[in-house]
C-alpha cells in the first residue's frame, strides 16, 4: 500500500524526483541523466548549478540573508539602476514571484489613476488565452474557467476580448479603463506571438485614450526570445512591465518595472512585502544580468534559436501526423501537437528529455539559454525518435 503524501494534492506530478543538475541536464535520483529543455517553465535560464551564480548566493549566504523593506537594502539599489538602464522603466519594485509582480502592475496601474483623480477608472482589459499568475486577482486576469472555479466571485475589475482582434479591443473601452494587460508571448497559452503591428496598435490605443499599457513578460522576458524582452521585437514600450522567472536564474524572486509617470501613484504605505527584495534575490538577480549583459550573449541565443527552429521545421515536416507546426521566438518554442500535447511529453521523458505543456495542445520548449549547439542536436534527436515512436504514417 502506497503512504498518502502529505502535501496538498494540487499537482499532477510526473514519476520522476531530481537530485542535482548542472548546465542543460538534470540527474534524477536513480543517478539517470536528462536533458532538461523545460526549464523549471523558463526559469533556469542560465541552466543548473551556474558557477557565478553559486558563488554569489554562497557569498551571499555567509554574509545577509534579511532585513526586510523597514531599511535600504544596496542590492536592490544596484539591480534597480541596472535594470532601468537596460529599458523602458524609471522605477522598479521588486517581488518574490510572478504572480506578485502582476499584482503589483495592476495596483500600479489603477492607483495611476485615483492620483489624477479618477478613481472610477480602475477595469483592466487582457485577452483569451492569457495567464498572469494564481492570485485571486489575477486569475481574474487571466479569465480561464478552469482557474477560476470554486474560488468564490470573480475579483471584479477585469474584461476579456479576444486574442489580435481590435475592434472587440475598442469596443471594450469605457469611461471605467484604466489599463490593457498583454502579453508579448503567450506562453501558457500557447506560445503565440502578439503580432508586431498589434502591440504598436495598442501602443497608439493608449496614448489617445489615456490608458496604461502593462506588458506581462513573466515567461517571453529576460532574454528568452533573443532580446533582453519580447517588447523591443516591436519597437514600442510600455507604462508598466511584469518580470519573473528567468530574472533569479531559478532563486523566487520577481519585480515590477514602471516609468516614473505610471508610478506616481505608489507613495510610502500603499504597497509593500516582507521578503521581495531581500539580500539573497538581490544578489543572485545581479549575477543573473552579469551574464545576460555580456556582450555577445543575446545574439548567440538569436544564432542558437535559427538552428534550432530549423531543425524543429524539418522534424514537423516529416511527420506531420504527429506535429502541426512551430511557433514562438529566440529559445521560446512551441511545438503545435496533432497528437495530445501529454502524449508527446511522456515519450519525450521516455528519451529523457524534459519539455512543458501548454494550451491549444502545445509543447513547450524552453531551454537554457547557455544550452550548446551539441545539446540543442541531442534535443532534435530525441523529439524526432518520439515523432517517429508516435507516428503511423511513412516518412517522406
Amino acid at each position: 500500500m502506497t503512504e498518502q503524501s502529505p502535501l496538498f494534492d494540487t499537482y499532477a506530478r510526473a514519476p520522476i524526483a531530481f537530485d542535482h543538475g548542472e548546465g542543460s541536464w538534470l540527474v534524477d535520483t536513480r543517478g539517470e541523466r536528462y536533458l532538461d529543455f523545460g526549464g523549471g517553465i523558463a526559469v533556469s535560464a542560465l541552466g543548473h548549478a551556474h558557477p557565478h551564480l553559486v558563488e554569489t548566493l554562497r557569498e551571499q549566504a555567509g554574509k545577509l540573508w534579511h532585513t526586510s523593506n523597514l531599511y535600504q537594502v544596496p542590492g536592490q539599489e544596484k539591480l534597480a539602476r541596472r535594470l532601468v538602464e537596460a529599458t523602458f522603466a524609471d522605477k522598479v519594485f521588486f517581488t518574490n514571484s510572478g504572480a506578485e509582480a502582476m499584482e503589483c502592475a495592476i495596483k500600479t496601474a489603477r492607483r495611476y489613476h485615483f492620483a489624477n483623480g479618477h478613481p472610477e477608472r480602475f477595469r483592466i482589459i487582457t485577452f483569451q488565452g492569457a495567464f498572469h499568475g494564481r492570485t485571486l486577482a489575477t486569475i481574474a486576469a487571466g479569465g480561464q474557467p478552469k482557474y477560476i472555479e470554486g474560488f468564490g466571485p470573480k475579483v471584479e475589475g477585469f474584461d476579456q476580448v479576444p486574442f489580435d482582434d481590435l475592434d472587440a479591443l475598442k469596443a471594450a473601452i469605457t469611461d471605467e479603463t484604466a489599463a490593457i494587460v498583454i502579453e508579448p508571448v503567450q506562453g501558457e497559452g500557447g506560445i503565440r506571438p502578439v503580432p508586431i503591428r498589434f502591440l504598436r496598435d495598442l501602443r497608439a490605443l493608449c496614448d489617445e485614450k489615456g490608458l496604461l499599457l502593462v506588458f506581462d513578460e513573466i515567461q517571453c522576458g529576460m532574454g528568452r526570445t533573443g532580446k533582453l524582452f519580447a517588447y523591443e521585437w516591436a519597437g514600442v514600450e510600455p507604462d508598466i512591465m511584469a518580470v519573473a522567472k528567468a530574472i533569479g536564474g531559478g532563486f523566487p524572486m520577481g519585480a515590477c518595472l514602471a516609468t516614473e509617470e505610471a508610478a506616481k501613484g505608489m507613495v510610502p504605505g500603499v504597497h509593500g512585502t516582507t521578503y521581495g527584495g531581500n539580500p539573497l534575490a538581490m544578489a543572485v538577480g545581479n549575477a543573473v544580468l552579469d551574464v545576460m549583459l555580456e556582450d555577445g550573449f543575446l545574439e548567440a541565443v538569436r544564432d542558437k534559436a535559427l538552428r534550432f527552429k530549423q531543425g524543429l521545421a524539418s522534424i514537423v515536416d516529416r511527420y506531420p501526423d504527429v506535429l502541426e507546426e512551430i511557433r514562438g521566438e529566440g529559445l521560446m518554442l512551441g511545438l503545435k501537437c496533432v497528437v495530445p500535447n501529454t502524449t508527446l511529453v511522456k515519450e519525450l521523458y521516455a528519451n529523457h528529455m524534459l519539455t512543458v505543456p501548454a494550451g491549444d495542445n502545445v509543447v513547450r520548449i524552453l531551454p537554457p539559454l547557455t544550452a550548446t549547439d551539441e545539446e540543442i542536436a541531442i534535443a532534435l534527436e530525441d523529439i524526432e525518435k518520439a515523432a517517429e515512436s508516435l507516428s503511423g504514417g511513412d516518412r517522406a
